[in-house]
């Protein structure tokens, strides 16, 4: 026999959550995996000009992200047979691992929240110091000029943008138009485009977070109930 009544709800309850929190650990690894192989990111971020390199900070993200999602299923495995097994050592651990795993989220959260913007700033400072570069007549060595107009070329098709912001992409609208500078055709700005493609994907992996703190939460309590209640088991 192992426990009954209450105890045994709470057992298969939090073989559920345990269940749940396992395949919330794949989604954010699946999630990971597709910023990591992002068509449209991938393109930005393998970009070079002049010896600089596009940021990296965002696959720094990317790659906590697959480490967390990684750990998490492995963690929701050891708590799912934990509760079937009913295992006080197995559940004491899965406990002590769910504490470290949220207050490494709190503090990555509170990190995120306070360096939001970084990534695409820094994006958009590599965007403009190419785009400077591509405009500027002081460069004349052919080979760095066609390098530099590739990258911009690669920029401005793959976020349909043109320009820094609204003046420069009326500016380099019309400037291609009339055959000056072979820039873009697009009338939407690059700052804009930059905010709004690294917006989306924080946004997802915020609602990622949150709905993975919640289930933390519940799992915390519910196993050590759990816990709890196989000690106090008259077959224990």
């Amino acid at each position: 026999m192992g426990v009954e009544g209450c105890t045994k709800f709470m057992k298969y309850l939090l073989f559920f959550l345990n269940f749940i929190f396992w395949l919330a650990g794949g989604v954010i690894l699946g999630v990971a995996l597709w910023l990591r192989h992002d068509q449209t990111i991938s393109n930005l971020m393998s970009l070079e000009v002049d010896g600089a390199h596009a940021p990296t900070s965002f696959y720094t993200c990317v790659h906590i992200l697959i480490a967390v999602g990684t750990v998490m299923m492995v963690v929701g495995f050891l708590g799912c047979y934990g509760a079937i097994q009913e295992s006080q050592c197995l559940l004491g651990t899965f406990f002590v691992c769910l504490v470290i795993l949220f207050a490494c989220e709190v503090a990555a959260g509170i990190w995120g929240y306070m360096n939001k913007d970084t990534v695409s700033e820094e994006m958009k400072n590599f965007y403009d110091s190419v785009y400077d570069m591509a405009m500027s007549d002081t460069l004349t060595d052919p080979n760095k000029k066609s390098a530099v107009g590739q990258v911009l070329k690669v920029f401005h098709e793959t976020l349909q943008c043109c320009g820094k912001d609204k003046a420069t992409s009326v500016f380099s609208v019309i400037t291609s138009k009339v055959g000056f500078q072979d820039v873009c055709s697009s009338q939407y700005d690059c700052h804009g485009k930059i905010n709004a493609l690294f917006s989306e994907k924080i946004h997802l992996v915020g609602i990622a977070a949150l709905v993975v703190a919640v289930i933390m939460i519940f799992e915390m309590i519910f196993s050590m109930v759990l816990c709890c209640g196989i000690r106090n088991s008259p077959v224990y």
